[in-house]
């Protein structure tokens, strides 16, 4: 059995943070990597920069962040 992930509150910039669609205020975390088509052509999707992503624990929206 999957183990889920745990759901915390998360601050951006000294602002709690808060779901747009359900208005939740628990989220797990994750890294997503940014392709794009050159370095992709190239095979160099590892040199892509990552976005990080908050997942809201209640209806599953995704919130963006690239630093």
């Amino acid at each position: 059995m999957a183990r889920k992930k745990e759901a915390h509150q998360i601050t951006v910039k000294g602002h709690k943070l808060e779901c747009t669609v359900c208005k939740n205020d628990t989220f797990w975390a994750r890294k997503t990597l940014m392709n794009t088509t050159g370095l992709t052509f190239l095979k160099l999707d590892w040199a892509n920069r990552t976005a990080q992503n908050f997942i809201c624990d209640n209806c599953g929206y995704v919130h963006w962040f690239l630093n």
